[in-house]
């Protein structure tokens, strides 16, 4: 139904503040809660404080705090993520106002880092429950069943992973508070062909062109290890080795496809430095060795840098899509890193050889 500008039946939702939450994770929530205009009151543990966004993007004053708070005059609380929570879980009074709210039946959301807070509350025995990776064995060990999806929605708690999924974690709100359907230009919230990333730059989240930038990133860096690895299985001699190699190469690929067809969805274009990324590679590979534990150790390196730089492209995007993309192209990643690891180490074993036993240790046997 269309929302109600009627201040009798405005929902009021509460959302968590402290100093080093993930900017996004407030703003595109806070920003998609006001819009569909719902009363959005910001509780912080200090009233006379300036609440700083772990980007630095953010700033923000509380309009109360968790210690005045009273549960039963909200009908949500949302708690978002970054280094925010595991300050938010350190305030009793925070503690309290969540555990009130989920006895009271009221709706719950928490985003990445933010189960922390409903762990402390021991709020998870038994729930179906998602969040940041970095997390999932707390949330188990909590007596929750973690499971790595956008989206999980438990009667009245609502969980998600990180800032990609936030356009579906706030749609999943809004509609959970009566705003939605044919009136609303909402999708589903498990409508995996929506244009989310128009929902999140809508409410603060990635612009289109700065969805398009983190491809042509990953793009860039997909190009640049095809090339590399060609390079590397032209030199190599070593069939077990070989064959890692030519089976990565494939997945680069289907990873530079993905990201290729992602990009022209859009409407964007791949940027020079994609479009030269092999070129680099080229001349980079020209100057290297052809010693077979040198290509080994050169591609577990390449495999290494793009990890880190795969792994921030992950948190950084609030578009599903994209996001979705890089984390496969990161957990490949981890995966190959695993392979070339033990490749390089069953190599250097072979080279290493038991020093022979002494005549005199000989004799003492």
């Amino acid at each position: 139904m269309a929302h109600n500008n009627n201040h009798s039946s405005r929902k009021k939702v509460a959302i968590l503040i402290e100093q080093g939450v993930e900017d996004v994770e407030f703003t595109v929530p806070y920003n998609g809660l006001k819009q569909a205009g719902m009363e959005v009151v910001v509780l912080g543990s200090r009233m006379n404080e300036k609440y700083k966004g772990k980007r630095g993007k953010l700033s923000v004053q509380a309009d109360g705090t968790t210690t005045e708070a009273i549960a039963a005059e909200f009908d949500a609380v949302v708690i978002p993520g970054g280094m925010a929570p595991d300050k938010m879980r350190r305030n009793p009074n925070t503690v309290r106002f969540v555990q009130q709210a989920i006895q009271q039946g009221k709706l719950v959301a928490a985003v990445c880092h933010g189960p922390q807070v409903l762990i402390e509350a021991d709020l998870l025995e038994g729930k179906q429950v998602t969040g940041f990776s970095a997390i999932s064995k707390d949330i188990t060990n909590a007596g929750a069943n973690y499971s790595d999806e956008p989206l999980i929605v438990d009667g009245n708690l609502i969980t998600s992973r990180e800032p990609g999924d936030l356009a579906i974690f706030t749609t999943a709100i809004l509609s959970r508070l009566g705003y939605g359907g044919k009136d609303v230009a909402l999708p589903h919230e498990k409508d995996t062909t929506a244009q989310w990333w128009k929902l999140a730059d809508a409410w603060g989240g990635s612009t289109k062109s700065e969805v398009g930038r983190g491809l042509n990133t990953a793009l860039a860096g997909e190009r640049y290890s095809l090339e590399a690895l060609e390079k590397y299985a032209e030199k190599e001699s070593v069939p077990e080795i070989k064959s890692v190699f030519q089976d990565m190469i494939v997945n680069k690929q289907r990873h530079i496809e993905k990201l290729e067809t992602y990009l022209h969805g859009l409407g964007e274009k791949p940027s020079l430095g994609a479009n030269i990324a092999n070129q680099y590679a080229k001349v980079k590979s020209a100057l290297t060795g052809s010693d077979d534990i040198f290509q080994l150790r050169s591609a577990l390196g390449d495999v290494q840098t793009g990890i880190g730089d795969i792994g921030n492209l992950c948190a950084m995007y609030t578009d599903p899509v994209a996001t979705a993309i890089f984390k496969e192209i990161y957990h490949d990643l981890l995966k190959y890193e695993q392979r070339l690891v033990e490749l390089y180490r069953t190599r250097i074993a072979a080279q290493i050889q038991p020093p022979k036993p002494t005549t005199e240790a000989a004799v003492s046997m």
